[in-house]
């Protein structure tokens, strides 16, 4: 291949990396965001939600900002003593991550399909719609 022709292959090649890192990038920022949510670490959520994020909750209608999210901190630590939250990426491109998330909690279970849109290493927005009423299906 003459030089010219190379040209194109190495920019196609470093698009490729450069997507790759930011889906690994993603991937670990959704591992800190469940980690988080998890133990209810409001530093920790305060610092992976961008400060004009927005998080839908398909299932009850409801759209909350990075303030109302944080604000409802206190009632999700009480709900979620004693859980485990089991979460695996399904598919990871351009910014937008979606998650199968088992919620287990210890009355009940429940399965979610979480999508996450992240920019600049901060969740821009999430859209969260429950699957199924237990995690059989994890």
């Amino acid at each position: 291949m003459d030089r010219i022709g190379r040209r194109p292959l190495l920019a196609a090649l470093l698009l490729l990396f450069s997507i790759m890192g930011a889906s690994a990038d993603d991937g670990a920022i959704i591992d800190r965001w469940y980690s988080a949510l998890l133990v209810a670490d409001r530093s920790e959520l305060r610092e992976l939600l961008a400060d004009d994020a927005r998080m839908k909750l398909d299932d009850i209608g409801v759209i909350q900002t990075k303030q109302d999210f944080i604000a409802s901190i206190d009632e999700w630590q009480g709900a979620v003593a004693g859980a485990t939250i089991r979460h695996r990426i399904e598919k990871s491109a351009n910014g937008e991550t979606t998650v199968l998330a088992c919620y287990d909690f210890p009355g009940n279970d429940t399965l979610m399909r979480e999508t996450f849109i992240v920019a600049g290493g901060r969740i821009i927005a999430s859209t969260q719609t429950a699957v199924a009423q237990d995690c059989s299906d994890y």
